[in-house]
């Protein structure tokens, strides 16, 4: 039986005076245990104020949230600063581990005054919110002209218009003007809290939750992407020329970054939708994922927002894992309501940290939400798996761990699977590889670079290298930099594009989807080899294969109770990330690239 929270915070807050010059590994282990269970009761208690908060946008129900994070903010830093007086005691591994992860709970570390605790909690939420009822109005006296991202996107996604797709963006944009001076002092709390918690600044702080040294890993990022690269400039090559053929030289240099609004995407991030545009014979890949879906006919009616979850949960089942529980169902979010504003960016959740899972998701019947449907689903599965950890091994063994899981299972969406399952009665000839593989590519390779640029940007904010008053010139340097996109208007420090984009609002670490990106093809490559496959590794599935399933259930189960380098050998044999599988998988197309590409500059 727990203890009221008022009697346990005082009961952590007691130390007995001779504990104080002499702590012993036996109190140590009280105190996490404690700790932990103390944690758990806040975590779940802000778990449900954010559910809440991202379902219903109100004043109200910012100012839950807030108060709710406030208390585990201030818990964690209470409980940071006690566990100091352990530090230097010989713990036994696991012990030590927990006491390392409790230094590293905090994404966004708070001051101990709290004062100042509360001011960043309230940041926090009025960021996040700020976010969630986001519109861009075309015209600012009516508002059956405003739209929110969700129609932005479809609308990016579908134009070709380049004179609706430039408003678009602009418009768009223009949101996270007003967030900038909030955000630089949300950095500037978030920092103190991360010096007093003994970091150099926020961006060291997450940097160390990777079981390797801040420096090391960022080393490590950037051998990755180095490795990357040649496959990326031939992807950027191939699509700039492509669009100079529909828009002409005057809207795209033909030698220089690619105009972000023109990208299928409000943020440039994955070009996916773009696939038309590629100079390709239509049908050319021998199906379009989003027309069978949108056709498909069960029980004699179309296929629903549920409909494409039972799709996602029938794959994880197929592989031996368990259904989703009934709440499941009764408990997510699937359309956007009509009645209210929510947050639309798809997420999952397990606000119990036990089997209360969820999603939260605006689900459109296209091929996109399918893939995200099945990768929203592998966080619950893997929340699932590691629920019987101690509270603090409830997690990824990395965060690019967690974005993996559910990616990963989405490579298994190839026309065999699809046939499978019905939504594809005939398999497309092989010489349909080519444009399967580049319509992957637009989204998985074009995705690598702006994976980086992110945190590498929030990187710089934190340790002050880039100031408040460049925080835009910045962005789009890194952006020029990496992706080799510009904006279509002119920017300037008036505006705030990052922004724009929900992870920095919302103060979501972003390396991890650059992660994940890489793990997903060292996790295929290691189930299809599990599976008994054998071919070319594009064309592999794993569906209904239990012994892949068990192999990948082991690792899941391991939550965060190991280094990652132990739990990524478990599944791979491998104790480094590493680029070689997306290689390998990317191969066809790469040669086929560098070949259409002939006598085209690359770089720009």
């Amino acid at each position: 039986m727990k203890l009221p929270i008022l009697l346990l915070f005082s009961a952590l807050l007691a130390t007995p005076a001779h504990a104080a010059s002499a702590p012993t590994p036996a109190e140590a282990e009280k105190f996490m245990a404690q700790a932990e269970d103390r944690l758990r009761d806040l975590s779940i208690k802000a778990a449900r104020a954010g559910w809440v908060q991202e379902n219903f946008i109100t004043d109200d129900t910012e100012a839950i949230a807030t108060e709710a994070n406030d208390q585990l903010s201030a818990a964690t830093t209470e409980l940071i600063e006690q566990a100091k007086r352990f530090d230097g005691l010989k713990l036994p591994p696991e012990l030590a581990r927990q006491f390392l992860l409790l230094k590293l709970q905090n994404i966004a570390p708070t001051p101990k005054d709290p004062k100042l605790r509360h001011e960043m909690s309230e940041t926090a939420s009025w960021l996040d919110g700020e976010y969630g009822k986001a519109k861009y109005c075309k015209k600012a006296d009516d508002k059956d002209s405003c739209l929110d991202i969700t129609a932005i996107e479809k609308i990016l996604s579908e134009s070709r218009d380049p004179q609706e797709l430039k408003d678009l963006w602009t418009g768009w944009h223009h949101i996270g003007a007003p967030m900038r001076p909030r955000y630089a002092r949300f950095v500037e709390l978030s920092n103190q809290g991360a010096r007093e918690m003994g970091f150099k600044d926020t961006g060291a702080l997450w940097r160390a939750g990777y079981d390797m040294k801040p420096e090391e890993f960022s080393a490590t990022t950037e051998r990755l992407w180095q490795q990357l690269r040649p496959l990326y400039l031939s992807l950027h090559t191939y699509v700039r020329a492509q669009l100079v053929k529909k828009y002409g030289p005057q809207v795209v240099p033909p030698d220089g970054p690619i105009p972000a609004h023109l990208l299928g995407n409000p943020w440039a991030q994955e070009w996916g939708h773009i696939f038309d545009l590629m100079g390709l014979p239509e049908n050319s890949s021998g199906f379009d994922l989003t027309k069978l879906l949108q056709d498909k006919k069960i029980d004699g009616k179309n296929l629903d927002a549920k409909g494409m979850v039972k799709y996602g949960e029938n794959f994880y089942k197929s592989l031996g894992f368990d259904p989703l529980p009934q709440t499941f169902w009764e408990r997510s979010l699937f359309t956007k309501p009509k009645d209210r504003d929510v947050v639309c960016h798809a997420s999952a959740w397990d606000p119990d940290f036990k089997d209360d899972l969820r999603i939260k998701m605006c689900i459109q019947v296209r091929d996109e939400d399918f893939v995200t449907i099945h990768h929203e689903l592998g966080h619950d599965i893997y929340y699932r798996e590691y629920k019987n950890q101690p509270f603090l091994f409830e997690n990824g063994a990395n965060d690019g761990f967690h974005e993996a899981i559910g990616d990963t299972m989405a490579l298994s969406i190839t026309p065999e699977y699809l046939k499978q399952i019905g939504l594809l009665d005939t398999l497309p000839p092989a010489e349909a590889d080519i444009p399967i593989l580049l319509r992957q590519a637009l989204d998985k390779i074009a995705f690598l670079p702006f994976g980086l640029v992110i945190d590498q940007w929030r990187w710089k904010v934190f340790s002050g290298e880039v100031k408040p008053e460049n925080y835009n010139q910045a962005w789009w340097d890194l952006r020029l930099k990496y992706q080799g996109v510009a904006p279509p208007v002119a920017r300037t420090e008036a505006d705030f594009d990052p922004g724009a984009k929900y992870h920095i609002p919302s103060n979501t670490p972003y390396m991890r989807y650059f992660l994940a990106r890489i793990y997903q093809f060292q996790f295929y490559s290691a189930l299809c080899k599990e599976s008994g496959f054998q071919g070319p590794l594009n064309r592999c599935t794993f569906y209904n294969s239990k012994p892949a399933g068990a192999k990948f259930k082991k690792m899941l189960a391991m939550g965060t109770s190991k280094p990652w380098q132990d739990e990524l050998e478990v599944l791979t044999g491998q104790r480094e990330i590493d680029a070689r599988p997306i290689l390998e998988y990317f191969a066809p197309l790469q040669k086929w690239l560098d070949e259409q590409n002939k006598g085209q500059k690359q770089g720009w």
